[in-house]
């Protein structure tokens, strides 16, 4: 069951798909939810002299500043409408030190929220997705920055290549999953499988065992443009939520994403939650 949820607010934009799509995920759960602005420091472009660059940064500060508060008092407006108990926080910090925060404050929570950045723009919630990812050992839900629905779990496709962070993903997600009324399991490979061996049937066992009833999808790509993959799978069938293993590595604080994590990240058009 998800008790509590952490969310980062945006502060770029009125439209806040993760704070809103937490507070749907809080209703549907009976949930906590713990909102997050971030009042980033200003960065100094090496042009400025050393006068201009002074007022600058008073300018700047005082913007982000107003963001956050804006961000706080939107998310929270939601929740006093929706009736859902939450908690707000306005931090100070680096861009990069804002993506380490929220990894480790996201551990004390059973779920983190996180919109995807919107194409063309250098935004903070990639660093903050991937610190959550694979810094706080809780699965995370991207939402798309085109998302305006609600919390809907009809339909879920999970995707599976049986290695851990996939095992991972499933199991974070079964509060999601138990809600399904129709599950896919979609595997892709660079070849036919044998007859009678159909990819996938193994975690199919487990999920009827947990009471789920789910189906098999297998993909050959030899291209292995896995990517596309999914998504041409999630459009042809409606899907309303994706699970998947989120890969990767962390080295000296630089993420190191998986192809198909770097190519959901960017490319997503369904909410979906990644599990390390």
């Amino acid at each position: 069951m998800i008790k509590d949820i952490l969310v980062n607010l945006s502060v770029d934009s009125k439209n806040d798909v993760a704070g809103n799509y937490a507070l749907s995920i809080a209703s549907a759960f009976k949930s906590f939810v713990c909102g997050i602005a971030f009042n980033y420091e200003p960065i100094l472009p090496d042009t400025f002299a050393d006068g201009a660059g002074v007022a600058f940064i008073e300018s700047q500060r005082i913007e982000s500043e107003k963001a956050a508060k804006a961000a706080i008092a939107r998310f929270s407006e939601g929740a006093r409408r929706a009736a859902i108990s939450t908690d707000t926080h306005m931090i100070e910090a680096t861009f990069g030190g804002a993506a380490g925060q929220f990894g480790e404050m996201a551990r004390r929570f059973d779920l983190s929220v996180v919109g995807q950045s919107e194409p063309e723009r250098a935004a903070a919630e990639d660093l903050l997705i991937e610190a959550a990812l694979f810094e706080s050992g809780r699965p995370v839900v991207i939402v798309p920055y085109i998302q305006k629905a609600p919390l809907k779990v009809d339909r879920i496709l999970i995707c599976w290549d049986g290695k851990r962070s996939a095992a991972r993903a499933i199991a974070d997600a079964m509060p999601f999953l138990e809600r399904a009324k129709d599950i896919a399991v979609l595997t892709v490979s660079a070849k036919e499988i044998k007859h009678g061996e159909p990819e996938g049937a193994d975690i199919l066992d487990h999920l009827k065992r947990r009471g789920l009833t789910a189906k098999a999808q297998h993909v050959v790509s030899r291209d292995a443009d896995v990517t596309s993959v999914i998504l041409s799978q999630a459009a042809d069938t409606s899907v309303d939520f994706i699970v998947m293993g989120g890969y990767g590595h962390s080295r000296l604080r630089e993420f190191i994403l998986g192809g198909a994590t770097r190519g959901m990240l960017g490319a997503m058009t369904v909410p979906t939650l990644m599990s390390h």
